[in-house]
């Protein structure tokens, strides 16, 4: 609720009496609904496309053969992830790394209405694509994870830390009585 009230000053230590600037606004933040609604216009733009140059009945069948085609990839992936673990479980070992992952973000595209994302999720049922996509995205998240302040480093942020930055050890001691 907005009461018009100016917004407090509050001095920082290393300028007294100048006010804290406000964090800027990522690129990020920025430019991924821009993204987003740039996308879904393109997808309906597409999907307009193709009923004028065929038929509305045509665009809900391929829609629909879009849902159905993902909920089969998505649960024959679950299928196999489920399998592999309980197979990594039996033998007492790591589960092996595999595509499964992919494959259900494949098949999430694929059940998605769009003709652009059925697109991107045909292409990630795709091995090469997929040893490709999973390389990219392992590179990405080994570098993010050494750099402070990204998401690799969320689990390091949530602990609770000391003013000087040591973990507080601790546990909890409850009076029951």
């Amino acid at each position: 609720m907005t009461t018009g009230a100016p917004t407090p000053v509050h001095p920082t230590p290393d300028r007294p009496g100048r006010p804290q600037q406000q964090p800027r606004r990522s690129r990020l933040r920025t430019f991924v609904p821009l993204g987003l609604a740039g996308w879904l216009v393109l997808e309906i733009w597409l999907l307009t496309l193709v009923a004028g140059a065929s038929s509305g009945l045509v665009v809900f069948l391929l829609l629909v053969a879009g849902v159905v085609l993902g909920a089969v990839v998505i649960k024959r992936a679950g299928r196999r992830a489920f399998r592999n673990l309980n197979e990594a479980l039996q033998r007492g070992t790591a589960p092996s790394r595999g595509g499964n992952g992919l494959m259900m973000l494949g098949g999430l595209l694929l059940m998605i209405p769009g003709l652009l994302s059925d697109a991107a999720g045909l292409l990630l049922l795709l091995p090469p694509v997929q040893t490709a996509v999973g390389a990219f995205a392992e590179r990405r998240l080994r570098v993010a994870a050494a750099t402070p302040g990204t998401l690799g480093d969320a689990f390091q942020q949530a602990r609770i830390h000391r003013p000087d930055g040591k973990v507080v050890q601790g546990e909890v001691v409850r009076d029951e009585r």
